[in-house]
């Protein structure tokens, strides 16, 4: 090594030495500033006071029950009125862009589906039923065929 390489090392360990040392008075003040220099040291003081006076809510114990009587009619109409999605789902398919883009009128896209094979019916976006695709008043419909039980759709969201 040079003695100019030697002296501009020993020039920037010089400045880190110097940097260091400020940062280690300026943390040593920090330390020592009271809360009305601090305003973080003020927060966390008022934060650490407010959590020791806060009193845990009661917790009650709900009973199996608590729904009988006349007060589980009123609860089951209320949500009777909530309104929900239906729908009926022929098949899907997976497609690449590409091939989206050359779609026009005309165009026949391939299903998962077998033709005759029951529709899903599903109410926002559960599995409820399978069915078959009627006309009633020239207007579609889907005839049920099978119904997915309660047990099993409660199976199926968890």
């Amino acid at each position: 090594m040079s003695e100019e390489e030697t002296s501009q090392d020993q020039e920037v360990a010089d400045e880190w030495a110097a940097a260091l040392e400020e940062q280690t008075d300026d943390e040593g003040a920090l330390e020592e500033a009271t809360p009305e220099e601090d305003p973080w040291a003020a927060a966390l003081e008022e934060q650490a006071d407010s959590e020791q006076q806060v009193d845990a809510a009661p917790i009650t114990q709900l009973d199996d029950d608590a729904g009988s009587g006349s007060g589980s009619e009123l609860d089951l109409d209320m949500i009777l009125n909530i309104p929900v999605t239906i729908s009926m789902e022929i098949g899907r398919t997976k497609i690449n862009i590409n091939n989206l883009l050359k779609l026009s009128q005309g165009s026949v896209v391939e299903l998962d589906r077998l033709a005759g094979e029951p529709m899903d019916v599903l109410v926002n976006d559960t599995l409820i039923a399978h069915g078959e695709v009627v006309v009633v008043n020239d207007k579609f419909g889907i005839r049920l065929t099978d119904v997915i039980s309660a047990e099993e759709r409660i199976k199926k969201l968890r």
